[in-house]
């Protein structure tokens, strides 16, 4: 098969790995791609969320298969043009995909399809929006729109309420409409489900670690690391996620003419009422891809091929014994404002085993620099997780950038939860 992949990060970085070792796999493409899927596929210099310059990609190549990485093309109608075209897609289309783009749209959602989430508010008036929070006092606030992950503030007191409104609101578009909630309790863990537009198979529970420092402190980031399995909710557990979560989201969107193909993400918060839906994104985690991909011990290509044509067989995955251990190496500044061109050296030493996802990095003159906040993800399996940090960490202490850091805490709730 020809596949061309979207998107640049570490998340299609682990894609472009994990479908580089398929049989069926002839030739892959991916726009635009970075210096880590070019080891593994032709980058081409496409915007993955340029929608008619991506059909005459696929066109051109006379693609099988697009496979969309990131969110930005899903919004931006890639799925519907591809569809339109009659090239397959593993990807919803932009109504569906506004599950991510809008957090108002995806509450409608969860409330008409019964799914277990926080009480809330939708606001498009700052001012009454601030009014609520400060009356809540514990509150969160999200911008309806999609934000990079940092559109969610978490507000613990009344003056945080109040700040992060102003905040949210200051985001702009993104921040025009916010939606407030419930601040609910417990472990956030990532439910993710292979979809069809009526069936679904789910991929081992992950974490995620949003927050910049160790211990979950510091302002929210796109993610600092993540392992799995997660030790949160076991096989059966997991698979009543499917059956409340994903199987009546798919079923509403598909009664409104919707169906989701592609990645439902469900971000859970583990409370003591059982899992409550926090969020829903319209594809693969990042960093969780990367971890993810080596748990799963079979073909990436056919399930996603399976569910771009509507063709998914629900089945229990089959996943790698073991776990994955996933560690995010950021520029310094990151979140705010990451410092760029810093030479990246030392993944020539990085151990065999572990392997390393090239996300906000580039070529200049002949070495790999630093060109975003956060630059690798060096990724290690064992036995084990605690076996997996272990060399993870290894890897981690090989490479070497200024201003680099990292967490130092990547599965440690995991450790202590496992049983």
């Amino acid at each position: 098969m020809k596949v061309l992949l979207l998107g640049s990060g570490g998340r299609e970085h682990a894609l472009a790995w994990k479908l580089s070792q398929s049989p069926r796999l002839t030739r892959l493409w991916c726009a635009p791609g970075n210096p880590g899927t070019a080891k593994l596929a032709t980058n081409v210099p496409v915007k993955a969320d340029a929608p008619d310059e991506v059909v005459a990609l696929a066109r051109r190549e006379s693609v099988d298969l697009v496979v969309v990485g990131p969110e930005a093309p899903l919004v931006a109608g890639v799925a519907d043009a591809l569809a339109k075209a009659g090239i397959p897609c593993f990807g919803p289309v932009a109504g569906a995909a506004l599950i991510e783009g809008s957090k108002a749209f995806a509450k409608e959602i969860m409330a008409e399809a019964g799914v277990p989430t926080a009480a809330f508010r939708t606001f498009t008036d700052a001012v009454e929006a601030e009014a609520y929070a400060v009356a809540q006092g514990r509150i969160v606030v999200k911008a309806d729109g999609l934000a990079a992950g940092k559109g969610v503030i978490v507000a613990h007191d009344v003056d945080s309420a109040r700040q992060a409104v102003r905040a949210v609101a200051a985001l702009g578009t993104s921040g025009q409409r916010m939606v407030l909630e419930e601040l609910l309790e417990g472990e956030e863990v990532s439910a993710m489900a292979l979809c069809d537009g009526e069936r679904y198979v789910m991929l081992p529970l992950s974490q995620d670690h949003k927050r910049v420092g160790d211990g979950d402190t510091g302002p929210n980031t796109g993610g600092m690391g993540a392992y799995s399995p997660a030790p949160f909710l076991d096989a059966e557990q997991l698979a009543e996620v499917g059956e409340s979560v994903i199987a009546p989201t798919l079923a509403v969107l598909r009664r409104r003419g919707l169906p989701f193909k592609g990645v439902l993400y469900a971000g859970l918060m583990l409370t003591r009422n059982g899992p409550k839906v926090l969020e829903f994104n319209a594809r693969f985690g990042d960093p969780e891809t990367q971890v993810l991909m080596m748990q799963l011990g079979e073909d990436l290509l056919p399930l996603v091929d399976a569910c771009a044509r509507g063709q998914l067989q629900a089945r229990p995955l089959v996943a790698a014994p073991g776990a994955s251990v996933g560690v995010v190496m950021a520029a310094e500044g990151y979140p705010e404002a990451p410092r760029k061109g810093q030479r990246i050296d030392g993944l020539d030493a990085v151990p065999e085993d572990a392997t390393v996802f090239v996300a906000g990095a580039e070529m200049r003159d002949g070495a790999l620099v630093t060109s975003g906040g956060r630059v690798l993800t060096v990724c290690a399996r064992g036995d084990d997780l605690a076996r997996a940090r272990e060399r993870a960490y290894a890897a981690v202490a090989a490479v070497r950038f200024e201003g680099m850091h990292f967490r130092h805490d990547i599965g440690v709730k995991g450790l202590k939860a496992a049983p």
